[in-house]
């Protein structure tokens, strides 16, 4: 019946791409115009376009939209910042727009994307976020000023002599080794689907495989949820879904019930996919650079070879 169930999901998952849009009435009737075959679904809560190419199309169709914006949006949010300037070590004005450069921060990064036309210099290792953003910027400046902060090297350094010998120090390593392990504990008569993204407690995974090795109840309440006592769990393997398998899970209409919550594991929603894709998003990004940097180093090296 599982193997049943999950091929259904995935029959169910159609080819193309969805966008959010602006809920206003104009930008939706340009978007229907220039995508008659578009519906609405509200599985996801977003627009659906059809076709192998459908991301592709959406992305010049956005590209255009921001090239149509208003002319002087720009010229008005650099006068409202000359006027009232945000002063900050981890922000400068620049001709182009706000540079922002601070220490890494997961809160920061989550803020910073959520900013209208704000984007990653991949060169100087930094945000960039237009003029045309300013108030968006100035509604999350406090938290990204704070989380900022508390990312310094020193800061940080305080923080882990602070904690050293402290129960907290204990739960924080002995989490850090079982998330290390990549195990989860499921139900031995409930096991979810392979190779498909799954909410949990520990976040969307992707289980692999079970051996029949019965969980620790101790083990399982302390790191993950408290199983239910009426029935035995088991540990599953899991790895992180790659970006291409968390772009192409359909999410979940609704979240996820009681049961599921105390079962432990669901089919994830559009809230919990998001962030998952952008970690993963983020990661593909740091590999890509690592490879280019490599590939620097090496370049001048075999060049030299006779």
């Amino acid at each position: 019946m599982e193997q049943e169930s999950t091929s259904n999901v995935e029959a169910e998952t159609p080819v193309g791409a969805t966008t959010d849009l602006p809920h206003d009435r104009i930008t939706v009737q340009r978007f229907r115009q220039s995508f008659p075959r578009a519906r609405w679904s509200d599985r996801p809560n977003a627009w659906f376009v059809p076709g192998r190419t459908a991301g592709k199309r959406i992305g010049r169709w956005l590209a255009q939209m921001e090239a149509e914006a208003d002319a002087f949006a720009e010229e008005k949010g650099m006068d409202a910042f000359a006027f009232d300037p945000i002063e900050s070590r981890y922000l400068e004005a620049a001709a182009s727009g706000l540079q922002l450069r601070t220490p890494y921060s997961r809160t920061v990064v989550t803020e910073i994307r959520e900013i209208p036309l704000a984007r990653w210099d991949q060169d100087r290792r930094l945000w960039t976020v237009p003029y045309r953003s300013l108030d968006d910027l100035r509604q999350r400046w406090l938290a990204i000023q704070e989380a900022a902060e508390r990312n310094e090297p020193d800061v940080r350094k305080a923080r882990r002599e602070a904690l050293k010998g402290t129960e907290e120090e204990v739960a924080a390593k002995g989490m850090a080794r079982e998330r290390r392990l990549k195990r989860y504990p499921v139900p031995i008569d409930d096991v979810p689907p392979f190779d498909r993204a799954i909410g949990t407690h520990a976040g969307v995974v992707i289980f692999t495989d079970t051996h029949g090795e019965l969980a620790d109840p101790d083990i399982a309440t302390t790191f993950y949820f408290h199983p239910p006592s009426s029935g035995e769990y088991v540990w599953a393997a899991w790895r992180p879904g790659s970006l291409e398998e968390l772009v192409t899970t359909w999410p979940a209409r609704t979240p996820p019930g009681e049961r599921e919550i105390a079962r432990g594991w669901w089919l994830p929603d559009l809230d919990e996919l998001r962030p998952a894709r952008q970690k993963a998003r983020s990661k593909r990004r740091a590999q890509q650079r690592r490879q280019e940097d490599q590939g620097r180093l090496e370049t001048p090296l075999s060049g030299n070879r006779r």
